[in-house]
């Protein structure tokens, strides 16, 4: 079995864990490959085996069975870059704070790694979002998990943006930008600009305005299939895209055409998990200190 290992900054007081994982896969005769800038960084702070091997990108991962995200959130982000459409799923282990994604605590690693090896576990396959610019400005890795973000580039003017949703028009949106996301993306940026969790596997797509000066915009959820054009006009000459974590400065002149991209990605999910529980405890529902 061969196995990936991606991160790019831990806390001191984690490191002890790391080489835990790293002797406890070894020990099973697991191929450990440790992206190498992350490698970098532990070799002058650690000890490493010399068993362990290194990777940088897309290109280095034939053969890998899984692929392990020690982080947050924004670091499983970071790997679907790296897995892209090679359905090599992830196991997230939660070393941030929230952790919708990364659902691993690093208490459970232990039992994570048995299910690994003896393949018990579920597979929580998720949606992504596609954009087609001109000139491909995003290149081959035009994808996002969780968002696709529309914002503008100063902090003084607003954007107009045109939301033509399969080439009918849905509505013009004077604001500060436009968040386009998934159901996984729900619980990320869309949530804190007041928009709907949708649950995992729902099939929808969230367009949510972010800062909007028409005061009775509201959210709008639209079925997966769709395909929205995007047309953006503004005072400055540019404005930002973003997907997930990584953004452009754009021309207004560019349109934007986002659907559901044509693969996906595969969490790896211990068999307790239950994203309604995830739900209640992350955003603390239902509690009361007065009880406690």
């Amino acid at each position: 079995m061969k196995i990936a290992i991606y991160s790019y900054k831990l806390e001191d007081k984690y490191l002890s864990f790391i080489q835990t994982l790293f002797q406890r896969l070894l020990e099973k005769n697991v191929d450990v490959l440790v992206h190498d800038v992350f490698y970098a960084d532990l070799s002058t702070q650690i000890s490493l085996d010399e068993k362990l091997q290194q990777f940088n990108d897309y290109n280095d991962l034939s053969g890998v069975d899984y692929l392990f995200s020690i982080g947050g959130d924004g670091t499983l982000l970071k790997t679907v870059t790296f897995v892209r459409d090679s359905g090599i799923p992830i196991l997230g282990i939660n070393t941030g704070r929230l952790g919708f994604l990364t659902s691993i605590a690093t208490e459970e690693v232990d039992s994570a790694i048995d299910a690994v090896m003896s393949k018990d576990f579920d597979l929580d396959t998720r949606t992504l979002l596609s954009l087609e610019t001109e000139n491909n400005l995003f290149g081959d890795i035009n994808y996002a998990l969780n968002e696709i973000t529309l914002q503008k580039t100063d902090t003084s003017s607003m954007i107009t943006i045109q939301v033509y949703l399969d080439d009918q028009f849905l509505n013009s949106y004077w604001a500060d930008g436009l968040i386009i996301s998934t159901p996984t993306g729900s619980t990320a940026y869309s949530l804190s600009c007041n928009g709907p969790i949708i649950l995992p596997g729902s099939g929808n797509i969230i367009i949510n305005p972010i800062a909007p000066h028409n005061l009775n915009v509201r959210p709008v959820v639209i079925p997966d299939d769709a395909e929205l054009t995007l047309k953006i006009d503004g005072r400055t000459d540019n404005f930002l895209v973003a997907l997930d974590s990584r953004s452009l400065s754009v021309p207004l002149s560019i349109e934007l055409k986002i659907k559901k991209a044509d693969h996906q990605i595969n969490l790896i999910r211990l068999k307790s998990y239950d994203f309604l529980n995830t739900l209640r405890t992350k955003l603390i529902w239902g509690f009361d200190k007065r009880n406690y």
